[in-house]
């Protein structure tokens, strides 16, 4: 029997046991859930400054020190895990979300996980965690407009391995392709499956268009997309979701790269994020079935800030050799519907009136099935070589700034920049278009120059800025892209230093 006020048909097991979402967890639920289950392992995870996941491993000796570390937390050295924490102050918290726990899918004895937040030695979170940068910028969100910003990400990757030959693939004709002609369509399930099983909200999975083959490798694009959830809540499903990947990908004998480009003229990988707001539990995206006014004021923000974002959603020299012209990824700055070369797409939202399913299947009748709150909006240039807490927070950071614009000048921005680039009407227009940096360099250099509008109301610490840019720049790579792309040995040797991103 169902127990009360359990999700029905949950993936999750932490969820069926407990008898109630994720979301009201409490300690005592994770305590007696250990206890009871005989676990005697529990992990810290938390995300550094790369962005992956770190764990700290514990012995549950008895039930009091179970309490004492679930309470408390555990101390962990700041400097190692950030560049911008000193050595000679470097002691930091890190405390449990009971939220977030999951069983870990990988561990040989049974070992319960969980999400972690950092603090100060003071006690207070801290202040240039990325986790505590995402939540701050929410709140500010929440308070400044009324409105709750949610997300989700299209994670793309590439799986590697020996090339048999069998059924090749069409060079760059991957997209939504089935077996025998894409090779790691069950590899793809399987990571959907366990990420859902950490409590991951997944939308669907499917093979991308990058397909090709070198030197006897076999390289297949692969995406998994999520469902829309507050920004908190999918920094941490991602993060979760890549760590899924690289440890199936190990326990396969697959490579697996999150790298927003691996060699000249084949897809990259990006980290497409949808966004949407909500009010009272409803989506604002749409007014009369057209994309909203308030939409549009968000958009303006993105489009303001757009230079400047990439400091946080393209974070390593190989993230500029995806963002160029006459591919899917964009280079201007606008925005438009259903093209995938702008920088903002507005997505097909289910918002005409006909009755798809009934006209697919004559046996069913008619029915208004609510599609109001599906419509989002897509920024499609940042990569997995985020640190996503980073990247939701300066979004959310971006789609405020639009909305305390005035009405009309947001509205005329979004206007001006609201273009077809496809069109050779807009040819004109497009030169004029502001375009996105072509180097970490550059992105720093936007950033710091737009770094009052992150830092207003104590969203971003100066720390964290001064620490994204000196990380930035500090690749030096202004010049790179023109060396590279004429010399395939140094995109290689390029491709490799960063492989493992993210």
């Amino acid at each position: 029997m169902q127990k009360k006020n359990t999700p029905a048909y949950s993936c999750n097991p932490l969820v069926d046991a407990i008898g109630k979402p994720a979301a009201a967890f409490t300690k005592a639920d994770i305590e007696k859930y250990v206890v009871s289950n005989g676990i005697r392992h529990v992990n810290f995870m938390y995300p550094g400054g790369d962005g992956r996941l770190k764990t700290l491993n514990f012995v549950v000796n008895d039930a009091a020190y179970l309490d004492e570390i679930l309470t408390c937390g555990e101390r962990v050295d700041g400097s190692s895990l950030f560049s911008y924490v000193e050595a000679s102050s470097s002691d930091l918290y890190v405390v449990p979300r009971f939220q977030t726990a999951f069983l870990d899918p990988f561990a040989e004895l049974p070992t319960l996980c969980l999400l972690c937040s950092f603090f100060d030695k003071d006690g207070n979170p801290l202040a240039s965690s990325p986790e505590y940068t995402l939540r701050k910028a929410c709140a500010v969100f929440r308070e400044e407009t009324g409105l709750t910003f949610e997300a989700m990400g299209e994670l793309e990757y590439y799986v590697i391995a020996e090339d048999t030959g069998a059924f090749p693939a069409a060079d760059q004709r991957g997209y939504h392709e089935s077996g025998p002609f894409a090779k790691f369509n069950e590899f793809r399930q399987k990571c959907m499956l366990y990420a859902a099983r950490l409590g991951c909200r997944i939308k669907y999975g499917h093979s991308e268009v990058g397909n090709f083959t070198q030197d006897g490798k076999l390289y297949e694009q692969n995406e998994i997309e999520f469902l829309p959830c507050p920004a908190e809540s999918a920094a941490d499903q991602l993060t979760l979701a890549k760590w899924v990947i690289r440890n199936l990908g190990a326990r396969s004998g697959l490579d697996v790269t999150f790298a927003p480009k691996i060699t000249v003229g084949k897809a990259g990988s990006g980290l497409h994020i949808h966004m949407r707001l909500t009010k009272g539990g409803r989506n604002q995206m749409l007014e009369k079935g057209a994309i909203s006014k308030t939409a549009r004021r968000a958009i303006a923000g993105l489009m303001e800030l757009a230079p400047s974002i990439t400091a946080f959603g393209n974070v390593n020299p190989t993230s500029y050799l995806r963002l160029v012209p006459h591919q899917e990824a964009p280079t201007n700055v606008c925005w438009g519907d259903r093209n995938r070369s702008v920088l903002v797409r507005v997505p097909l939202g289910w918002a005409g009136r006909t009755d798809m399913c009934a006209q697919a299947n004559p046996l069913e009748k008619a029915a208004a099935q609510g599609t109001q709150e599906k419509q989002t909006v897509e920024i499609r240039s940042p990569d997995a070589s985020a640190n996503v807490y980073l990247l939701l927070a300066g979004l959310a950071v971006a789609l405020r700034h639009g909305l305390e614009k005035k009405a009309e000048d947001a509205l005329a921005l979004a206007a001006n920049v609201n273009v077809n680039i496809h069109k050779a009407e807009n040819a004109k227009l497009l030169k004029s278009l502001a375009t996105l940096p072509d180097s970490c360099w550059a992105s720093a250099d936007r950033l710091l120059a737009q770094r009052a509008v992150y830092e207003a109301k104590g969203v971003f610490s100066p720390a964290t800025i001064d620490g994204i840019a000196k990380m930035l720049k500090g690749f030096d790579d202004r010049t790179l892209r023109a060396r590279v792309t004429k010399s395939q040995s140094a995109m290689a040797e390029l491709v490799k230093t960063y492989f493992h991103c993210g």
